[in-house]
């Protein structure tokens, strides 16, 4: 196995160490422990940030490198990150400390191999335990401190499901003592298993016969009723949480039946968008009467055709990269009518995050840039380019966090110092 490497640049040494005891070794250590964040809404809680980056960006804190090959975002908890990779012929679970110096690597099955190599899903951190699934559908449970294996089992093989072209992708939801994920096809779409033993708690019926979509689920309670938000293939879906009720089935087809972007509850309403220039974006009513659930179409937009990069709502606004309809601009929506509030070019698409009133904008290609959250316009205040060492696309969303911004490229995890 490879072993990690860790390089501090020399003039931040004494100042970083100072820092580090101060601050991320404290009863504050930063905490995003699962994909998007504490309220899955790609939404840092940091307030101090920096404004304005200096001329090459913000100061490169440290690099780590040996985390294994592909696109999972980091998490952090009880002062470690974590993140997944292809590292030699193994699916890798990593932990760092926040220094970045590996505490340990544990195999989460094979290495993925095939169309654009590497993890997809990023870990969920839940107490003292972390959950992951492969792309190739193996769901695992580590002790989060020693990366010590607890369970496992594959839910495509558990449940009939069927690969999809590009593996899975979803960050599995914990909900008080289940996990739930989505094996999707013939038998079933979404399953809820006990987190501490793996074991079946229930299953829904299938949509259809969909396959599972690339993004991840997400639970909502509203009006009294738990409803996970799940995407196939082919639709959004709803899920009575406490059994696994099929509620309703929205139809949102794509080319490559890509449908990527979590799905996005505010106020009453579900926003979901594809790639692609198939579908775009849809706002949803959802509609609850008892333990029935309904969904009926708001607005619907071509401008913003979200690829697999992520948005951020803010203030009343959708902030996002258009992918093939809006010409790889960054857009902007009115949360409430749908209507385009502006459609610029901005670093190039990419992901992006939220923290302090800026957007953490960043291209597939290294490009990264400071944007003010607001529909008036897209003015990219400061950019800069991540070195040039990791392979392949930056897709692996930007993560900001204890006054720091992570940004993985392959092999390599980047920590800025974002603070003022």
């Amino acid at each position: 196995m490879t072993l990690l490497k860790i390089t501090i640049p020399c003039a931040a040494m004494v100042v970083l160490l100072g820092a580090c005891q101060a601050s991320y070794c404290s009863e504050d250590a930063p905490y995003w422990p699962r994909f998007h964040g504490p309220n899955a809404d790609n939404i840092s809680t940091d307030t101090g940030l920096l404004t304005k980056w200096p001329n090459g960006g913000p100061r490169l804190v440290w690099t780590a490198e040996g985390i294994g090959e592909g696109f999972a975002g980091v998490v952090m908890a009880n002062g470690m990150i974590y993140t997944a990779g292809n590292v030699d012929d193994k699916m890798t679970i990593t932990a760092l400390d926040m220094d970045g110096e590996m505490r340990w690597q544990v195999a989460n099955g094979d290495a993925y191999t095939r169309s654009y190599p590497g993890a997809r899903g990023t870990p969920v951190i839940d107490g003292d335990r972390l959950y992951h699934e492969s792309p190739d559908g193996r769901v695992a449970c580590y002790n989060a401190v020693t990366g010590k294996e607890i369970w496992s089992l594959n839910i495509l093989d558990e449940f009939d499901g069927q690969q999809t072209q590009w593996a899975l992708a979803e960050s599995v939801l914990i909900d008080g003592d289940r996990l739930i994920c989505c094996p999707g096809g013939s038998k079933t779409a979404v399953v809820a298993l006990n987190k501490m033993t793996g074991k079946t708690v229930w299953k829904s019926p299938s949509a259809s016969g969909d396959l599972a979509s690339y993004a991840s689920p997400t639970l909502i309670k509203y009006k009294g009723l738990r409803i996970i938000l799940a995407m196939t293939d082919n639709a959004l879906i709803g899920v009575n949480a406490d059994n696994g009720k099929l509620l309703f089935q929205h139809t949102h087809p794509t080319k490559y039946k890509v449908n990527a972007l979590m799905p996005i509850f505010r106020d009453g309403n579900v926003f979901i968008s594809s790639g692609y220039g198939t579908t775009g974006s849809v706002l949803l009513k959802l509609n609850v009467n008892g333990n029935k659930a309904s969904v009926e179409q708001v607005w619907h937009s071509f401008d913003l055709d979200n690829h697999h990069d992520g948005v951020v709502v803010w203030q009343g606004h959708i902030y996002g990269a258009a992918h093939s309809s809006g010409k790889n601009r960054w857009v902007c929506l009115d949360w409430k009518t749908g209507k385009t509030k502006y459609a610029e070019k901005g670093v190039g698409k990419g992901p992006v995050t939220f923290a302090d009133g800026m957007l953490y904008t960043m291209s597939e290609n290294r490009d990264v840039g400071l944007v003010k959250a607001t529909p008036e316009a897209h003015d990219v205040i400061s950019r800069f380019e991540i070195p040039r060492q990791g392979k392949g696309k930056t897709w692996a969303h930007p993560v900001v966090c204890g006054g720091r911004l992570y940004i993985r490229h392959g092999n390599y995890l980047y920590a800025y110092d974002v603070k003022k």
